[in-house]
């Protein structure tokens, strides 16, 4: 049995299936040579086709089934749910910025998955690893509130603005309009990747999964500041509060005001 065929997936050491009892395809036989050889691989991808197509009706979005990472690529990884082969997208393995998918799973690795997308027609899966942890997203409203000040690393730039990663798996973007008081026309003449930076958010849509960041406002407090002779996390603080504040109730003219003349209502002397 060539190393090849021991398995669907590469094997690096056949020492580990000395003295274990496997089942096999005999694919080649050479009397005069007394040359017998035999298969494992070619068996379990016979059942694995026999198996495919009742998975197929098995299988449905939102479920959570365990499989076996065939390959890992540079842009995810491939998994055998048991006869059907889904996509891990490198989007997909964690809520933090992934690099490396090599650095989250390897070839031969059992991982628990989420079905996110089918494609029966196409025959493809999507599948993902992080909708089994709680997302950092869930409760990023009551961390980061409009006009606090945050400090974050630059993960990305873009033509449109640059990318903050706040904490592991929450990111925000700072438009091109918000990096400094005057015009920038590239967004890498005022930052840099792996800078930190402090930052003022503007806006957070949890449902979306965006938060809106700016430079520029915190240079703006800094000067402020300076003449006023405030912190900048002063001034901060106090526009967050006059943001959160209701806003004053419309004054009601009174209709019982009364003047003039005697009894008569203002207005109603003559």
């Amino acid at each position: 049995m060539p190393i090849s065929q021991i398995d669907l997936y590469r094997v690096e050491k056949a020492d580990d299936y000395v003295n274990q009892k496997l089942r096999c395809m005999v694919t080649q036989v050479d009397r005069a040579e007394r040359n017998l050889v035999v298969s494992r691989k070619a068996l379990l991808e016979q059942e694995r086709e026999e198996n495919k197509k009742k998975l197929w009706e098995e299988l449905v979005e939102g479920q959570v089934r365990e499989g076996i990472v065939r390959s890992v690529q540079a842009y995810g990884a491939f998994v055998d749910l048991g006869g059907v082969d889904g996509l891990l997208h490198v989007s997909e393995m964690s809520w933090q910025r992934v690099k490396n998918p090599a650095d989250v799973v390897q070839p031969g690795q059992r991982v628990r998955v989420v079905v996110l997308k089918l494609n029966p027609e196409e025959r493809k899966v999507s599948l993902g690893l992080k909708q089994l942890t709680n997302s950092p997203w869930d409760d990023v409203d009551q961390k980061y509130h409009q006009g606090s000040l945050v400090t974050g690393k630059v993960t990305k730039l873009a033509d449109f603005g640059a990318f903050v990663e706040l904490e592991p798996g929450i990111e925000g973007l700072i438009p091109i309009s918000e990096m400094a008081t005057h015009r920038v026309y590239r967004v890498a003449d005022v930052v840099k990747p792996e800078q930190e930076v402090e930052v003022q958010v503007l806006n957070v849509d949890r449902e979306r999964r965006r938060i809106s960041l700016s430079l520029k406002a915190v240079q703006k407090q800094k000067e402020a500041a300076a003449a006023s002779g405030t912190t900048a996390a002063e001034e901060a603080a106090e526009a967050a509060a006059d943001a959160a504040a209701p806003p004053p109730k419309p004054r009601v003219p009174r209709k019982d005001l009364r003047g003039g003349v005697g009894d008569k209502p203002f207005g109603e002397e003559k």
